[in-house]
């Protein structure tokens, strides 16, 4: 008896196809599958439909997977692919990330309309872009640049700075590179001075609490050094009660037995921010992320955070 396809569901936009696309690739090469062995999904999101306003006016990081994790508590899917920067740091009951695939480049890409760095921009420039830390990084680093808010998939947001409606922008490293678009970037920041959030560049893979079949699936195809990376990030978000309207980075590197992090809060204006270094056994990855974040909440004292209300 033939089985059913594997179905995988991610939002319609090209990257997410593009990242769901990956994601079938590579299990059909580990399991030596049939394209018809697996089928993609493409799920219209409620942050997708929302164009004008920041997420953190319309509800936060779920409004791109709360339509994608109901197919999946629904059977209508097997495999939900995210952006990881996108998951909330809680998920709905019966769910749960399973792992993820080798994490492409964190970084942030800049794209100037008339310059080639980020220092260049004149006085009075303005940068597009919908993510708080962007803005608050820009903020910090150049008080006075303006921050205009533009949401869009990366060719939109390409296409705004090109007709002139913003002097720049910026785009994730990994998308840039998952679609081909790297003639499009001028400069890649640098991580320590404009670092990037949670997860960013990995892949996330979210499937129902006990399905033992997919989980078999996924095994041979998780990345254990992303994992580990991304799971004192997230323990760094979840400790902070971090969301789309938390300005703040956090990111983690191994190397060889040992995990390296570096994160970052900061105010909506960037002109009070904490950062914090630590470095640890990677065995003790969301230990480090928890106790990084608990240092900067005493740092920083509660008052700070009231920014973020």
């Amino acid at each position: 008896m033939q089985l059913a396809p594997i179905k995988i569901g991610s939002r319609g936009s090209p990257l997410a196809v593009a990242m769901a696309a990956e994601v079938k690739a590579t299990l059909k090469a580990a399991h030596s599958l049939s394209d018809g062995a697996i089928k993609l999904e493409s799920i219209t999101t409620t942050g997708d439909r929302i164009q004008n306003r920041s997420l953190a006016e319309s509800g936060g990081k779920g409004l791109f997977t709360v339509e994608i994790e109901t197919a999946l508590l629904a059977g209508a899917i097997d495999i939900a692919v995210h952006s990881t920067k996108d998951m909330p740091s809680l998920l709905p009951e019966g769910l749960k990330i399973s792992g993820y695939l080798k994490r492409e480049d964190p970084r942030d890409g800049f794209i100037g309309a008339k310059v080639q760095s980020f220092r260049d921009l004149p006085t009075g420039a303005t940068v597009g872009t919908a993510a708080l830390r962007r803005q608050a990084l820009v903020k910090k680093l150049r008080p006075d640049l303006t921050t205009v808010l533009m949401r869009g998939n990366i060719d939109t947001r390409l296409k705004k700075v090109q007709e002139g409606g913003v002097d720049a922008t910026f785009l994730a490293m990994a998308g840039v590179n998952r679609l081909g678009l790297q003639r499009y970037i001028h400069e890649i920041m640098d991580d320590t001075i404009f670092p990037p959030p949670p997860g960013q560049g990995a892949i996330c893979l979210e499937t129902r609490a006990n399905d033992d079949r997919i989980d078999q699936l996924l095994a041979p195809i998780q990345d254990e050094e992303t994992h580990i990376a991304v799971c004192c990030e997230r323990q760094f978000l979840a400790s902070l009660n971090g969301s789309c309207r938390t300005p703040l980075a956090g990111y983690a590197s191994i190397k060889g037995d040992a995990l390296l992090f570096h994160g970052m809060i900061l105010t909506p204006d960037g002109q009070t921010f904490h950062e914090i270094a630590m470095e640890g056994k990677k065995a003790d990855a969301g230990a480090i992320g928890r106790a990084a974040a608990q240092k900067l909440r005493r740092d920083a004292g509660e008052a700070f955070f009231q920014s973020w209300n």
